[in-house]
């Protein structure tokens, strides 16, 4: 599958772009960078577009304080704690996992950190329930292809690729029958 983004840098600078745009037009300041998850992080990876949302993880702390600045903007889903204010879903926590959880390997920007592709995946395993987030798995899975196939084994495999579809993908003793 080729990538969504064949340069990549670009669309990185776009998604973080409207990121910033989305924040300057809100009323919502953090005391630690929160970190994009969702929509905009799949695009970030250049994997497929976002959608309207800004979906974040932030620290307890910084929840508490919105919680108690917005709480009728408050959301519990399964006991992780959210708030929906304006285009953004901000989270505490996804699956019971916290900020630290979310945090490891993230890519960090001026004002935002970037969920790492290891921990974007886990958020999608995580709600793979639901068709939409079921889809994005495939996508990650090429995305994982796309970027870290071992373009030598790839080129190898393609030379036997008769006697695969003779063995249903498997051949025992070097015996191929292309």
């Amino acid at each position: 599958m080729d990538s969504l983004f064949p340069e990549g840098a670009e669309e990185m600078n776009d998604v973080l772009a409207r990121y910033t745009q989305n924040l300057l037009q809100s009323d919502l300041h953090f005391s630690t960078k929160p970190i994009l998850i969702g929509g905009m992080a799949m695009e970030y990876y250049g994997i497929r577009k976002a959608g309207a949302d800004v979906d974040l993880v932030i620290t307890d702390e910084d929840y508490q304080g919105l919680a108690r600045r917005y709480p009728e903007k408050r959301k519990d889903l399964y006991g992780d704690l959210g708030l929906v204010i304006g285009p953004f879903e901000i989270w505490r926590s996804i699956a019971h996992l916290d900020y630290d959880f979310f945090k490891k390997e993230a890519i960090e920007k001026d004002d935002v950190l970037v969920i790492s592709i290891d921990r974007l995946l886990w958020t999608r395993v995580c709600a793979m329930d639901t068709e939409k987030y079921r889809n994005d798995l495939f996508l990650i899975r090429e995305y994982y292809y796309r970027e870290f196939t071992n373009k030598q084994f790839h080129r190898e495999a393609e030379l036997h690729e008769k006697s695969y579809e003779k063995r249903n993908g498997v051949v025992f003793g070097g015996k191929y029958e292309d």
